[in-house]
């Protein structure tokens, strides 16, 4: 595979234009020049092979030489949200998550959070997301939602797209039932709620399982944030993915 770019705009051409970071990573990360081959992707799932055509200091124009249907998604959606952690240990958490094939994340507003999902810092999540689809070859990117409260997540529409006979709405929460109790072979929408540094309050828990969550650990120990969001998605992916195989 060569060196995959993303383009902001959807390929519907035969050209496509590079600017921005993707330029930069392009032209002087690279030192591309006329007749370099790239791998372009514009999140609709399909990868593009083309060559460069032209060149300018922030800016190229690939000529598209070919459109390939390439599906590297879970089977079925995967949405977190979560009580992000602090400073770089945010961007680890979606690199991560992006590998692993999530459909989404929602940063949450709890009563324990420590970090607040600002503008800037939703915008350096959505770079780290291109970033790690960019390696691991995913052709659709993981989205990053506005920042909701617990409550609202709980009530969403997204919540409320997989409350369905045979959806799961799992809220980890430490000392409640271990995920090795819970069926995660059979492929179905999935939505994940994880607390910040010190956990959901009572209230938040309460909250949660009136509105028709169920709770899940990971075993005896206090994880932190970002290792419990990937352990979950790790276990959840690979468990649909086994099915898949079988």
């Amino acid at each position: 595979m060569s060196e995959r770019f993303f383009v902001s705009e959807p390929i519907t051409g035969d050209h496509a234009k590079l600017d921005g970071p993707e330029a930069h990573h392009l032209l002087h990360v690279m030192r591309a020049a006329v007749g370099t081959t790239a791998t372009l992707f514009d999140n609709s799932g399909a990868e593009f092979t083309a060559v460069v055509e032209t060149t300018r200091r922030s800016e190229a124009t690939l000529r598209v030489t070919e459109r390939r249907e390439i599906n590297r998604e879970l089977t079925f959606p995967l949405a977190i949200g979560i009580a992000l952690p602090k400073g770089d240990r945010q961007k680890w958490l979606v690199e991560k998550l992006t590998e692993l094939g999530v459909s989404s994340l929602v940063p949450l507003v709890t009563e324990r959070g420590v970090a607040q999902p600002t503008t800037s810092a939703i915008e350096r999540l959505a770079r780290a997301v291109i970033e790690a689809a960019k390696q691991c070859g995913r052709n659709r990117l993981m989205q990053i939602a506005e920042p909701q409260s617990l409550d609202s997540f709980l009530k969403s529409p997204m919540a409320g797209d997989i409350r369905s006979p045979g959806c799961r709405r799992l809220i980890a929460h430490p000392h409640a039932p271990s995920l090795a109790t819970l069926d995660i072979k059979t492929p179905l929408p999935t939505l994940i709620a994880i607390g910040p540094e010190g956990g959901f309050t009572d209230a938040e828990v309460t909250c949660a399982l009136t509105a028709g969550w169920q709770q899940v650990s990971l075993g005896q120990s206090i994880l932190r944030v970002e290792t419990a969001a990937i352990a979950l998605a790790a276990a959840l992916a690979i468990g649909g993915r086994s099915a898949e195989n079988a």
